[in-house]
């Protein structure tokens, strides 16, 4: 299970400038866990036996691996 302090040292060592909280971090890998689960292929290679889909998706966030974009709920307003 995943401390307090293991999220924000995770969070500091991601390569994606975009990713500027924990917050944003752990709904990132939340989202692609759930297409993990769902069948999605993993894009990095890691064992898949010993690490779970969790893992997986978090690590894919670190390394830069899942596309995403910041919307600005504002915007929609104008």
């Amino acid at each position: 299970m995943a401390t307090k302090e293991v999220i924000e040292e995770v969070a500091e060592e991601t390569q994606a400038p975009e990713i500027d909280s924990k917050y944003r971090l752990i709904i990132l890998a939340a989202k692609r866990s759930k297409q993990l689960q769902r069948g999605a292929r993993p894009r990095i290679e890691i064992d898949t036996v010993k690490h779970k889909n969790t893992r997986i998706a978090l690590e894919e966030v670190m390394r830069g691996r899942v596309n995403f974009t910041l919307t600005d709920p504002d915007a929609d307003k104008e």
